[in-house]
């Protein structure tokens, strides 16, 4: 086994970016999870994370469902299948990576939400509430004054909670829109 002093150079360096990504991407988890020692920045956050594990999803689909009757019936389908897709991705990828949760690894984060798994990466909260939304939205653009302030807040919820460091929100982020847009090429 190599240490970073026998290493060849390009994977000191590597190690080194590595490194101090890690340091900011904690850093940054730190400073935003210290707004949730208010009291209303806490209960708003729950809430949105509360709503981001289905229920606002859910009431989305009967929405769409309800006004649009048999024309919606094709885009809650589709939602549901990219959203059961992200499910498999995500769990997938946390039992991979098996990156701890935030809290469980800094003292100086205090864990303000109820974590579904032990692991961190990626946020599947975000994974969803960007697939979800990329779907939708790509069906009924004007639901983008409700679903892109409601995806965005369910990502910042989960820094702020303690739950997933920066990066992985990202990356949930990431994998959604790119599991969200790939699944118009399989319809």
């Amino acid at each position: 086994m190599q240490t970073c002093e026998s290493a060849p150079m390009h994977n000191r360096r590597l190690t080194i970016y590595r490194d101090r990504f890690c340091a900011l991407d904690s850093a940054l988890c730190i400073k935003v999870n210290r707004s949730s020692h208010y009291r209303l920045v806490r209960w708003g956050f729950r809430l949105v994370s509360r709503l981001g594990d289905g229920m606002f999803w859910y009431a989305i689909m009967a929405g769409i469902i309800l006004t649009q009757g048999m024309d919606g019936v094709l885009p809650v389908l589709h939602m549901i299948v990219a959203g059961l897709s992200g499910t498999l991705v995500y769990k997938w990828l946390k039992g991979k990576t098996l990156r701890p949760r935030p809290y469980a690894v800094h003292q100086d984060v205090w864990l303000a939400g109820k974590p579904l798994d032990k692991f961190s990466f990626p946020s599947g909260h975000t994974l969803h509430a960007v697939v979800f939304s990329v779907v939708a939205l790509s069906y009924y653009p004007e639901l983008s004054w409700l679903i892109l302030p409601f995806a965005s807040l369910v990502a910042m919820s989960r820094v702020v909670l303690g739950l997933h460091y920066p990066s992985d929100v990202l990356a949930g982020a990431a994998i959604g829109a790119v599991m969200g847009f790939a699944s118009f090429l399989l319809i």
